[in-house]
């Protein structure tokens, strides 16, 4: 089961197993990690679940499509170079040990 680790903006690690096959976004929220809030449901609607990709992660993860793109653009508060919407980011096993870190805010 791949691990996910997700740090919030004061440094607290939150590591989680993942399902292989199931959003970053939807591990965070099944396992109470604070700051993804996941207001659509992972529907990329509403960039609640925005997270930054570690950069030794960036090629792994690969490019967000034009829809998330549009909404990194308009709805996130700090855009970065691993600007990624968690609900985008499938688990897979090559992703295991992924660090993400959480703004302290989402839009």
């Amino acid at each position: 089961m791949p691990k996910v680790v997700y740090v919030e903006s004061a440094g607290r690690e939150h590591t989680v197993d993942a399902t292989v096959g199931e959003s970053v976004m939807a591990a965070a929220v099944k396992n109470g990690v604070p700051g993804i809030i996941a207001e659509c449901g992972g529907n990329a609607s509403c960039g609640t679940c925005h997270v930054w990709v570690r950069d030794e992660f960036l090629s792994a993860v690969g490019e967000p499509n034009d829809l998330e793109e549009d909404l990194l653009e308009m709805a996130v508060s700090e855009r970065r170079d691993g600007s990624r919407l968690s609900c985008q980011v499938p688990v897979s096993p090559e992703l295991d040990g992924l660090v993400v870190d959480v703004p302290s805010q989402q839009p």
